[in-house]
C-alpha cells in the first residue's frame, strides 16, 4: 500500500505536465492550494479521496487512471441503468465529468410521460438507432427516423418523445455545460 502510495505523486506530476498545466493554474481549478499541490506531486504529502477527487475531475481522468491503479482486464461497462420520466438511460461511459454518453430508450408516448418542454445549461447530441424520435425544439417540431442525428444547447426548450407504437433507442452525448460535445472542423486561411 505504502508502495502504491508512493507512485502517486510522479503520476500526477507527469498527468499535470502532459497536460501544460501549471500548479496555479491547477490550484485555481481544483480549490487545492498550490503547496499541498506540489507537496503531493512530491511525495510528502499523502493523497487522501479529498484531494484526489477534485484531481481526476480537473484532469477528466477516473480515480483508478489517476493512481495508476493496474488494469482489470475486463473492460465493460457495468453499471446500471437510471429510470427518469418513463424513460431509461443506459450510461456507456464512466468517466467524472466530461462528456457522458447514454443509450436512451423511449416508451411510446403516454399520458404524462415528458410532455413538458425542459430547459438545463450544456449542449446534446442524439442519434436514433431504432423507432422515430419526435424533437421538440423550440419552435422546431420534427420526426427523426433510425440513422438520423441533432445537436442542440439545451438552453433551448426542448422535449424528446415517441411517437410510434415501439419504444424507440438513442444514443445520447451530453456535453458539460459550455462545452461542445464533439469538435468542429475550421476551414484553413
Amino acid at each position: 500500500m505504502a508502495k502504491d502510495l508512493a507512485a502517486v505523486g510522479p503520476q500526477l506530476r507527469s498527468l499535470r505536465l502532459k497536460r501544460d498545466i501549471t500548479l496555479t493554474q491547477l490550484a485555481e481549478t481544483t480549490g487545492i492550494s498550490v503547496s499541498t499541490l506540489s507537496r503531493l506531486e512530491s511525495g510528502t504529502r499523502k493523497p487522501t479521496l479529498e484531494l484526489l477527487l477534485p484531481l481526476a475531475e480537473a484532469y477528466q481522468v477516473t480515480l483508478d487512471e489517476l493512481v495508476d491503479a493496474p488494469e482489470t482486464g475486463d473492460p465493460r461497462i457495468r453499471q446500471r441503468p437510471i429510470e427518469r420520466n418513463g424513460h431509461t438511460y443506459v450510461p456507456l461511459t464512466r468517466r467524472p465529468g466530461g462528456m457522458q454518453a447514454f443509450k436512451q430508450i423511449i416508451p411510446p408516448d403516454a399520458p404524462g410521460c415528458g410532455r413538458e418542454l425542459q430547459t438545463h445549461e450544456g449542449h446534446e447530441w442524439l442519434y436514433v438507432l431504432s423507432g422515430r424520435v419526435r424533437l421538440l425544439l423550440g419552435e422546431h417540431d420534427l420526426l427523426l427516423e433510425p440513422g438520423e442525428a441533432a445537436e442542440f444547447d439545451t438552453r433551448v426548450p426542448h422535449a424528446i418523445r415517441n411517437p410510434g407504437p415501439e419504444p424507440a433507442e438513442v444514443l445520447n452525448l451530453f456535453g458539460p455545460q459550455g462545452e461542445r460535445v464533439h469538435l468542429r472542423a475550421r476551414p484553413k486561411g
